[in-house]
């Protein structure tokens, strides 16, 4: 097999290399001191303790038993994968639609109406929660699934809207004017031609609404009632009222599910590549 070694410059110094090395070691303990918070959990959920703490004298499953038999993170979870799809399937839709015009059109105020489409992606998601309560509440929508799947659309589609437009930047536009001069409508242009070639920007996209909606936790705090509590509300509660290693049971399971997503994305972009 062969051996990938660091490529220095042919005159390279004593010090370049020592240079090297040390971004490159700083890069590691930074990426260390970030994931360590977040891998001290696992541990902690098959510790057969009552209590989130080190050292682990005992090992145990029943903090993974208590999560698959609690009605209530059940329902949690239940609520999680009914809301973050749905959303999911809005986001790119919309954001989908709304790239491939942008890329197109040409405007006086592009840049105006493509600032207000991604201004999700910088409002700070405490104004999102306070507003959308304040307007929807009136309406009715608020505690509900309606509600909640629709704010949570609206803050995964300019990841979308983002990432289908990075795709459509080499997009060869030639083809959907060959299409549409051998007697296709613009529709079945795009489903034919269009979309297969984008579909990578298209499914990354996706991707990182599922992931946003999934891990909200402060506009559902707002808009959700009981009967929509999603697992980062239900972790949240927790956390407030009862610390339970179940917790730390459902955390190591959601960095499980992120990081097969991330591993997906990943793939994603090395096909578009």
């Amino acid at each position: 097999m062969r051996r990938y070694l660091p490529q220095f410059p042919l005159y390279a110094t004593l010090p370049d290399k020592l240079g090297w090395w040390a971004v490159r070691a700083l890069c590691v303990a930074v990426l260390a001191f970030l994931l360590a918070p977040i891998l001290v959990m696992v541990p902690l959920s098959f510790s057969e303790s009552s209590f989130l703490a080190y050292p682990i004298h005992s090992w145990s499953l029943k903090w993974y038993q208590h999560l698959f038999d609690s009605p209530e993170w059940a329902r949690a979870t239940r609520n999680s994968f009914i809301v973050a799809p749905a959303a999911t399937v809005i986001a790119t839709a919309l954001g989908t639609l709304a790239a491939v015009g942008l890329s197109r059109a040409d405007f006086r105020f592009k840049g105006a109406v493509m600032t207000i489409l991604i201004a999700p992606m910088v409002v700070p998601i405490i104004v999102v929660g306070v507003a959308t309560y304040l307007y929807f509440a009136p309406l009715g929508l608020a505690d509900s699934y309606f509600g909640l799947i629709i704010v949570h659309a609206a803050l995964g589609a300019p990841f979308v809207l983002t990432t289908v437009l990075a795709t459509l930047a080499g997009f060869n536009h030639n083809l959907v004017r060959a299409s549409l001069s051998l007697g296709e409508t613009p529709l079945s242009t795009f489903f034919r031609i269009t979309l297969p070639v984008i579909a990578p920007g298209v499914i990354s996209g996706a991707l990182f609404a599922f992931a946003t909606s999934f891990d909200e936790v402060v506009v559902t705090l707002f808009l959700a009632g009981a009967d929509q509590s999603t697992l980062p509300r239900q972790m949240f509660t927790g956390i407030r009222e009862n610390i339970s290693p179940t917790i730390a049971a459902v955390a190591t399971l959601l960095i499980l599910f992120t990081t097969s997503l991330l591993l997906a994305l990943e793939w994603l972009r090395g096909r578009r590549a």
